[in-house]
Parts: C-alpha cells; sequence; structure tokens
C-alpha cells in the first residue's frame, strides 16, 4: 500500500509520536485530518505541516475519549473524501501506585487506553471491511505484552488493545485492509517525561514514526518499534517467573 497522497485521519495528533508521523505522510503529499483537543497545538501542526508538502491538514477539535467514535469517524471520512489510514495515537499513562489505590483512577485509564479506543476501532474497521483497503494503524506498547510490578494497570490496557486490534486484522485480510498494532519501548517524549532516560533502548520519536509509516504500506498486524524490540519482548515473555521477578521492573 503506497500512502503517497493518502487520506489520513490521526486520532490524538499531538503527540509527539503523531505528529512526528504526519510529518512523514506530509511530505508524501497526504491528506490530515487532525484530531485532538487543543485547537491552538492543531492548527500549528497543520500550519507546519502545510509547509512540509501536506495536500491538505486541518484540525478537528475532539476529546477522543469520550467521542461517538462511529458518528465522528463517518464526518471525517466525508470531509476528506475517503479514508485510507486511520492511525490511533491517544493514550495515558497514570502512577502505577495511584491506580493500585484509586478506583476511579483505574476507570479513567481503562476509559481512555481501551474503551474508547476499542470504539474508534472497530469504527474504522467497518469502513475498511466496507471498502475491502485501508489500514488501520494503532500505537500500543511492549508494557502489554507481559505484566510488570511498575506498571501492570496501564500494561493490562494496552495488552487488551493489541489482542484487539489482531482479531481486526484478522478479519480484514482476506478482504485486503489490514489492523496493525505498533508497540513503541521507551520512546523520549512528553508522556516519559518523569522517567529517568538512560541507555540505546531509549528512542526518539522520529524513530518510531519511520516504523509507523511503514505500517501504513505493509506488514502487520504486530509490528515493534523500533525492531530491536521483537526480539527483547520475545525473551522476556519467555522468561520463568522467578527469573522475571528478579529483573524487579
Amino acid at each position: 500500500m503506497n500512502d503517497q497522497g493518502k487520506r489520513i485521519v490521526i486520532l490524538g495528533a499531538t503527540s509527539a509520536i503523531a505528529e512526528a508521523t504526519a510529518r512523514i505522510w506530509a511530505a508524501r503529499d497526504a491528506h490530515l485530518a487532525l484530531v485532538g483537543r487543543n485547537t491552538d497545538r492543531l492548527q500549528a501542526i497543520a500550519a507546519d505541516l502545510a509547509t512540509r508538502g501536506a495536500a491538505r491538514a486541518f484540525p478537528i477539535e475532539l476529546d477522543c475519549a469520550t467521542a461517538d467514535a462511529a458518528a465522528e469517524l463517518a464526518k471525517m471520512e466525508e470531509a476528506l473524501g475517503g479514508l485510507d489510514i486511520v492511525l490511533l495515537a491517544y493514550g495515558v499513562l497514570d502512577d502505577q501506585a495511584r491506580l493500585e489505590s484509586d478506583p476511579l483512577a483505574v476507570e479513567a485509564l481503562i476509559a481512555v487506553n481501551f474503551t474508547s479506543a476499542t470504539a474508534w476501532c472497530l469504527a474504522a474497521s467497518a469502513i475498511f471491511e466496507k471498502r475491502r483497503a485501508g489500514a488501520l494503524l494503532v500505537i500500543g506498547s511492549v508494557a502489554g505484552d507481559r505484566g510488570r510490578r511498575s506498571n501492570f494497570v496501564y500494561g493490562a490496557t494496552k495488552g487488551g488493545l493489541a489482542r484487539l486490534v489482531e482479531g481486526i486484522a484478522h478479519k480484514l485480510a482476506p478482504l485486503g485492509a489490514r489492523a496493525v498494532v505498533i508497540k513503541p519501548g521507551f520512546v523520549d517524549t512528553p508522556m516519559t517525561a518523569g522517567i529517568e532516560k538512560k541507555g540505546f533502548l531509549w528512542a526518539t520519536p522520529d524513530k518510531v514514526a519511520t516504523t509507523i509509516a511503514a505500517a501504513g504500506e505493509r506488514g502487520g498486524p504486530v509490528v515493534y518499534a523500533p525492531p530491536l524490540w521483537a526480539l527483547i519482548m520475545a525473551v522476556i515473555r519467555h522468561l520463568p517467573s522467578f527469573a522475571f521477578n528478579k529483573l524487579n521492573i
């Protein structure tokens, strides 16, 4: 699938990874609907993307976590004159200790990271199933591959979302459409600002964006970003519990 001139919806377009990916697509003459809550920031991103070659880039102020996904995505499809790619890039990361003691915080995390994301994924899947073409790209996390003591509530939402996207991928594959969950490892973004960043495993949003843009053209249903994480997580998933516990992560 060549994404030259594609019609693309980006949910959570103000995230660092989403913005970096949008720049790649802008250089390929894409039509971009930028969805998020911060209108001023969306307008600034849209203006920047126009200078980078986007055929069109326009902001849509919307809270993805509370919106009627099916209705809103239908409007976006109409505004773009069709739909080729949906990138779901929004999500929240909360403090594990707070989540373990605050049921309302857990409910809010699940509502954003899984419940609302599920609605958008199913809405996109329905469109691509009807078109028999298109790609649903969802940013997940390596945190969903195995429960870790440091972030298992967040990891559970990402693990559940990954299973959903994999299932959608298998449903769409015979029709010529695709769904891909992209699993970044450690990425230096505002979301991880409070985490100490050491070692070669930390990636930039630009590096992850390259993987996402490639996933828009081919591959799936699971892609790691950077690809080295596929090997790392294969080892971690198969470690016996006593060895995994000693990692203290």
